[in-house]
């Protein structure tokens, strides 16, 4: 999309701290969420309370992702993108400082359920504002940045919180993260341009109601949306419940857990490239194709083996979510932009939607996968993982049924 903006022709310093600060913020948000999850186990001994509590943080953050959603990128669209971001980022900032205040386990998941709120503001305002202050060219750099940075934060997170607890508290990382977060302020209140589409026109909530009434009404929509929820599923269960899998489980330290982490981002990663490599020279419905042959299998001989397998049966689920996660990374960009653009709706509008569908997937789903493993250990917990990838597949069927999605258009 070219934008009319008179900021999409200027690639200065003051026009690229706009989105390095952004990419920042972003950062803060996604590590948030990782790099706290080795620290769990000390959370919950402070609190004095079960380990059961370990994956709930991450299924309050997440929670929060999708709570205001629906309303934020309206709201931005009427009073500006940059008011909106920049309140986003403070917010952010202060409830990662709040959380030192919390005294018991309900407490702390409340104040994490408030700080995964401001994920909210990354797709529904940030990304927006992106793609109407740069040139379709630029947009496209910036916008690979950011999933650059969505990949690396899960892989970074674990290893730099295993590394942390062993120096500092647990508290420690939050006060990171509101420094992070306060830099990023100062730079998009400096760099951040102001974009508002349909400034000055009255906010209502019956012409949002019917907007998203027309999106959620549309079942090819829904099938693409809620695949891509199921696509990532295995890998937030696996960032979950992992820290309780490898080192309650297993009896493995903090350090051994940082590693096995590794294969499976950096299979990811691979995965990434391999779609950058290759996309624009396959038709995108091929490249879902593509990624979903290693999402099954790699699914599958995590299942089959740690059913099969008591002893280290953990490897061969690292090994088998390694290759899952390199078919994630080919597949899931492809479907997510063929289901974004699959509504006629407003992008803002459709985006949301998606977000908050994959939010409500993945608060829900974490929540199953933590009592399947509960119940049944590494065997139970790889095999949810594998019925997650069925039902992605058969959502997949549904929405390329119709064999022109996702193929170039004929030459005229």
């Amino acid at each position: 999309m070219k934008s009319s903006s008179p900021s999409a022709l200027r690639l200065g310093r003051q026009a690229l701290l706009f989105p390095l600060c952004l990419v920042l913020y972003e950062f803060a948000t996604y590590i948030g969420n990782d790099m706290i999850q080795p620290g769990m186990l000390e959370v919950v001994q402070n609190f004095n309370v079960g380990e059961e509590w370990v994956p709930t943080s991450m299924t309050a953050y997440l929670a929060g992702g999708m709570f205001l959603q629906w309303l934020l990128g309206p709201l931005s669209d009427r009073i500006g993108r940059r008011p909106v971001m920049l309140t986003g980022v403070i917010y952010f900032a202060v409830t990662c400082l709040a959380i030192l205040l919390a005294q018991t386990i309900e407490q702390f998941t409340l104040m994490r359920f408030l700080q995964g709120v401001s994920l909210c503001f990354i797709g529904a305002v940030g990304y927006a504002a992106i793609q109407e202050s740069f040139e379709e060219a630029v947009c496209i750099k910036i916008t690979a940045l950011m999933a650059n940075v969505a990949l690396i934060a899960p892989l970074l997170g674990p290893l730099a919180g295993a590394a942390l607890i062993h120096v500092a508290p647990w508290q420690t990382m939050f006060v990171l993260f509101a420094v992070l977060a306060i830099i990023a302020f100062f730079g998009l209140w400096k760099a951040m341009p102001e974009t508002a589409p349909r400034r000055g026109e009255k906010l209502s909530l019956r012409s949002i109601a019917q907007d998203y009434k027309q999106v959620l009404s549309d079942r090819h929509f829904l099938c693409g949306a809620i695949a891509t929820g199921f696509a990532g599923l295995p890998l937030l269960a696996w960032i979950a419940q992992s820290p309780v899998i490898i080192i309650t489980g297993e009896k493995l330290g903090t350090y051994e857990y940082g590693l096995l982490q590794i294969p499976v981002f950096a299979g990811l990663i691979l995965g990434n490239f391999t779609l950058a490599r290759i996309a624009g020279r396959v038709p995108t419905r091929l490249l879902i194709v593509r990624g979903a042959w290693p999402i099954l299998a790699g699914l599958t001989i995590s299942a089959v083996m740690t059913l099969l397998w008591s002893s280290h049966a953990y490897l061969w689920m690292v090994a088998g979510l390694s290759l899952y996660a390199f078919g994630l990374g080919i597949a899931n960009a492809s479907l997510f932009r063929l289901t974004l653009f699959s509504n006629p709706m407003s992008k803002g509008t459709v985006a949301a939607t998606m977000g908050m569908i994959n939010a409500l997937t993945f608060t829900v789903g974490i929540e199953v996968m933590k009592h399947a493993w509960l119940g049944g250990g590494n065997g139970l917990f790889s095999a949810s993982n594998l019925i997650s990838g069925l039902i992605w597949l058969a959502l997949v069927a549904a929405f390329l049924r119709d064999k022109t999605v996702g193929m170039p258009a004929p030459a005229a």
